[in-house]
């Protein structure tokens, strides 16, 4: 299985800021050390294009960003301040998550070592999310006639509101996100599925998820796949209020990922959110994420 990584290109952030960029890297050294890819494996994240970017987000709001102009007001609501090296990283991003779609398709499953960044509007950032990555690359998939109809399994704690409003009205590409009720963004936008969640452990987590799952599935037919794995279900993220454990978690990705390999389903993963005080344990569920997606069986691209 192949991976995308952005680790090197890192944000200029304040001191004390509650962002933990460290997690990044130390995810792509865990897994090396424990064996769970091969450096063979593992790829430095390209660049979006432009023009792929344009396919989502507002002209205006990318030509902001390309020139540094980004109004105070949107600065605040993605909470980094900009700077050349933020355009950067947030372009590889998206860049990470294109490339393991396409990756997908041919091995079954491939994934971004970060991504997941469905905070973001068409016409602005939001909550650390500069661009959409998966609206972007599900776009590109349908330009290029890779898949027709794509489903988006978001499991980060938090709604994914602006993937919800670009897809808001749009029949090919079905929204679900399993997000806490009471939590950020407290606006919500509108999913094709939501489940919000007043708080929960493991045991009722996982069986609204298989049900949830199979309806998503059985609903939309999907040709492909994006599942945004966040580590912020976590009993132990600051940002989370769910009391999930690392267990719950790994059983978590072991339900999506088993139950797509066996409907012949390619999926691109996408870290998503993490803010525990204990980076090792965002890195230990991330980590897991991927062990799981490599000992799936997946069917070759000819099975598509």
């Amino acid at each position: 299985m192949r991976a995308f990584y952005s680790d090197h290109f890192v944000l200029p952030l304040p001191e004390g800021h509650k962002f933990p960029m460290a997690k990044y890297w130390k995810l792509r050294e865990r897994i090396l050390a424990e064996g769970i890819l091969a450096a063979a494996d593992l790829h430095e994240a390209p660049a979006a294009e432009w023009s792929d970017l344009e396919l989502v987000h507002d002209p205006n709001y990318l030509a902001a960003v390309r020139s540094g102009e980004v109004p105070g007001d949107i600065q605040r609501r993605i909470g980094f301040p900009w700077s050349p090296q933020m355009m950067e990283r947030s372009r590889r991003s998206v860049g990470a998550t294109i490339a393991a779609a396409r990756a997908a398709l041919d091995d079954g499953a491939a994934a971004n070592l970060a991504g997941g960044t469905h905070h973001a509007f068409a016409d602005r950032g939001e909550g650390f999310c500069v661009f959409n990555d998966v609206a972007v690359a599900a776009r590109v998939l349908q330009r290029e006639h890779l898949a027709r109809r794509i489903a988006i399994v978001d499991l980060d704690v938090h709604q994914g509101n602006g993937t919800a409003a670009i897809f808001n009205g749009d029949a090919s590409v079905f929204t679900f996100s399993m997000h806490g009720e009471k939590n950020f963004p407290f606006k919500k936008e509108t999913s094709d599925l939501d489940v919000a969640l007043p708080g929960t452990n493991d045991k009722a987590y996982l069986a609204l998820l298989r049900v949830h799952l199979d309806e998503v599935l059985n609903r939309h037919q999907p040709d492909f796949v994006f599942y945004l794995a966040g580590a912020d279900p976590y009993e132990g993220d600051r940002l989370g209020r769910l009391k999930l454990t690392i267990d719950g978690l790994r059983t978590r990705d072991e339900i999506v990922l088993s139950t797509l390999s066996t409907a012949g389903l390619p999926v691109a993963l996408s870290m998503s959110g993490g803010y525990a005080t204990d980076v090792d344990a965002i890195v230990t569920i991330h980590s897991n994420t991927i062990r799981t997606a490599t000992r799936q069986q997946w069917p070759s691209i000819s099975a598509y």
